[in-house]
């Protein structure tokens, strides 16, 4: 007896919940609002927010010279979207690496012409017009649009920290006399420096130029503002 009261008691209450929930459960999956609460919502817009690109603010100024000794400057890059670098020829460490990266993007984007590329020599001395073709040559370089310029040392060495903030500088106790960040900078077609957020929320600035990971990441995004 007291069995078949359970049953009832049980029954009653799933024929309750059916009368006020299914309701409403139904209405919910017919207007698309089935995962429309507050927790996923927030997810989902701070994925969507993490797939615009950040501006960081114009690209410093520059006139330099490029490997075919003509003179080439930011305003040259506009219309372009274009990622910057900073590197020398004969750097024994990251500068082969990053090389290596940005041809792996030149090549992915190669016959764009709405896209560039700027690598810009912190050993100016050693790097004049003619080693930078060279150097081009060597690389297989293919487009016209990627430029190797050199200019003055402390002009060069001005643009690159106070102007992109990307350290570079001479040390001699280092292999090969000089520093600098395997970093590059990633610039829109109206010459804005322009990132992605980390998945913090936090504009990354820079790219990794050395990790897989980096220039995944900038291929992405360099696709994103030549759609712009």
């Amino acid at each position: 007896m007291l069995k078949n009261k359970s049953y009832i008691g049980i029954s009653f209450i799933i024929l309750v919940f059916g009368i006020i929930f299914i309701p409403k459960i139904i209405d919910r999956v017919q207007n698309g609002n089935i995962v429309q609460g507050e927790r996923l919502d927030t997810i989902s817009n701070h994925t969507t927010e993490n797939k615009s690109l950040q501006n960081i603010g114009p690209v410093p100024k520059f006139e330099l010279t490029n490997q075919n000794n003509k003179t080439i400057s930011n305003k040259d890059y506009l219309g372009k979207v274009f990622v910057l670098e900073f590197f020398f020829t004969s750097c024994p460490s990251i500068c082969p690496k990053m090389n290596a990266n940005m041809l792996i993007i030149e090549k992915f984007f190669f016959g764009n012409p709405n896209f560039g590329i700027a690598s810009i020599s912190i050993d100016p001395e050693t790097d004049t017009p003619s080693v930078l073709k060279q150097h081009a040559e060597s690389l297989g370089v293919k487009s016209s649009n990627w430029h190797f310029l050199t200019g003055k040392k402390d002009y060069i060495y001005t643009i690159a920290n106070k102007g992109f903030n990307l350290y570079v500088g001479e040390n001699d106790k280092v292999i090969g006399n000089f520093e600098h960040s395997g970093f590059f900078a990633l610039i829109d077609k109206k010459g804005n420096i322009r990132c992605r957020k980390d998945n913090f929320g936090n504009p990354i600035l820079y790219y990794d130029g050395l990790e897989k990971e980096g220039i995944k990441n900038i291929q992405q995004d360099i696709a994103i503002l030549l759609r712009e």
